[in-house]
């Protein structure tokens, strides 16, 4: 009898780990990974404390330094041994006091990032519509010496097929055709003023630019069609040399350890509110992603690298600065994947921009997350665009992936504004982009092979031209190829 109960033991024992080696399936591990998260997801109440205690993210603020050491603890919490701070320092803005006059009247007024230290101009506005080079072309010398005012979006009734610019393109135009100073018409309602960066690089502009609402500007619109009208703006503004760190956690590769997916959003807000939309929700994600590789014990054949960036907002210097360190000392041909969440909630599907071999890997992968959940709908682009953490590694040939969101579309309305605040932030989203962000990071990581490699530079250049990015890449000096 005693021969016979060792012998069942040995048997259990045996059929126990057989059990427990059993490889799982995707749509196995995703079952399991989704039980976990939805049970255990903390990005909500990271997020939550982060806004209650410490605020905006402002890079190089005393704000913005408490947040990357909370989230360093948070990965160090979460089970990382593998967590460094990547300091930088560099040129940084921050805003002061400014004022409006149209008229001699006082108007509501947000500065613009990278507006000078201190200005004080006066001159006629004219109204230069879109703020497109277009708009300009038909009469170089409309704005010379003058304050040119601009839509922040396309206007309605404008030509067809246009393509809009980011604030700081349309800031570029108007300082190339002479113009002392730029006013930006919010396209919000409700009285919304936005900030943000008015330069594509990241240095201090030569002319003040401001934001002003947009039932403001459009009444202004209306009057410059029948009189003219003079504007003058006052401003002081800081621009210092700060300290500033993005934040990294390791999991190393168990079989391909030299070859890394970074996953990051950037950690730093503007000051205005608490940054909660942007980026609080993407960069909490991320944080909540990485709980999740280590509460289901993930460990995908490539290195991943969990990012917190900062300095995004004004100029992406956390991310031109992880880029540079890898070129100079020559990991940049490490890096495989860089995947960006930047305002991204409650995802559908994916974007993968680069040149893909295999472009059935992200269909099929989001078909096993689906089984999951069909509110993931699997939808999938192959497009870029730039002004997030993901450009210098997409300059770089890095392929990179992005999800398609899901939010109420009233939360953008706050973007960038005063009312980016917790209360906006819909913990279901949140969590769901912890979910289904968890099952791509891990199926990508784990890939038998990648379903997009690094391109050269050639290849780079003509995707990016492919992508209509040429133009916005010259304009903000990122256009690095000889013509």
């Amino acid at each position: 009898m005693k021969k016979l109960s060792i012998l069942l033991t040995i048997a259990f024992i045996a059929f126990s780990c057989t059990k427990e080696d059993k490889k799982l399936s995707n749509a196995e591990l995703f079952a399991k990974i989704d039980t976990e998260i939805k049970a255990n997801s903390q990005a909500y109440n990271d997020l939550k404390v982060s806004s209650e205690t410490i605020g905006h993210r402002l890079t190089g603020s005393e704000n913005g330094a408490k947040a990357e050491t909370f989230t360093y603890n948070k990965f160090k919490e979460y089970g990382f041994d593998d967590v460094v701070y990547q300091p930088f320092e560099v040129e940084a803005w921050s805003r002061g006091d400014v004022s409006l006059q149209i008229d001699g009247n006082d108007t509501k007024v947000v500065t613009l990032g990278h507006s000078p230290v201190e200005a004080s101009v006066s001159g006629t506005i004219v109204d230069m519509g879109n703020g497109l080079e277009a708009d300009y072309a038909a009469n170089p010398d409309a704005v010379k010496g003058k304050i040119a005012l601009v839509y922040i979006g396309i206007l309605p009734g404008s030509e067809e097929g246009l393509t809009n610019l980011h604030r700081s393109e349309k800031s570029a135009i108007a300082i190339k055709y002479g113009a002392i100073g730029i006013i930006i018409i919010n396209q919000v309602d409700n009285g919304v003023l936005l900030t943000g960066t008015a330069s594509v690089t990241g240095a201090l502009l030569p002319i003040p630019a401001v934001c002003i609402a947009k039932k403001d500007g459009m009444a202004l619109k209306e009057k410059l069609k029948t009189s003219s009208s003079t504007a003058t703006i006052n401003m002081t503004n800081n621009s210092n040399m700060i300290k500033a760190r993005n934040v990294i956690a390791t999991i190393k590769g168990s079989e391909l350890p030299d070859e890394e997916i970074v996953i990051g959003g950037h950690l730093d807000s503007w000051d205005l509110a608490t940054g909660a939309i942007d980026n609080g929700i993407g960069s909490f994600a991320v944080i909540d992603i990485a709980r999740a590789f280590k509460a289901n014990n993930l460990n995908p054949k490539r290195t991943v690298k969990f990012v917190m960036f900062m300095g995004e907002e004004q100029g992406l210097f956390g991310s031109r600065h992880m880029v540079a360190e890898a070129v100079k000392d020559g990991s940049i041909d490490n890096i495989k994947y860089m995947i960006n969440l930047d305002m991204a909630g409650n995802p559908v599907g994916m974007n993968a921009g680069g040149q893909l071999n295999n472009e059935n890997f992200f269909k099929e992968l989001g078909a096993t997350i689906q089984q999951q959940d069909s509110i993931f709908k699997n939808t999938f682009s192959n497009r870029s665009g730039l002004h997030s953490d993901h450009q210098p590694f997409m300059l770089e040939g890095i392929p990179i992936l992005s999800l398609h969101s899901n939010l109420d579309r009233s939360i953008y309305g706050c973007y960038h504004s005063d009312c980016d605040s917790f209360d906006l932030v819909n913990e279901e989203h949140i969590t769901n982009t912890a979910r289904f962000g968890t099952m791509i990071l891990y199926g990508l990581a784990n890939a038998e092979t990648l379903p997009a490699t690094k391109m050269d530079s050639e290849t780079t250049k003509e995707f990016m031209i492919k992508n209509n990015l040429k133009e916005k890449l010259i304009i903000g000096g990122d256009w690095k190829w000889q013509e």
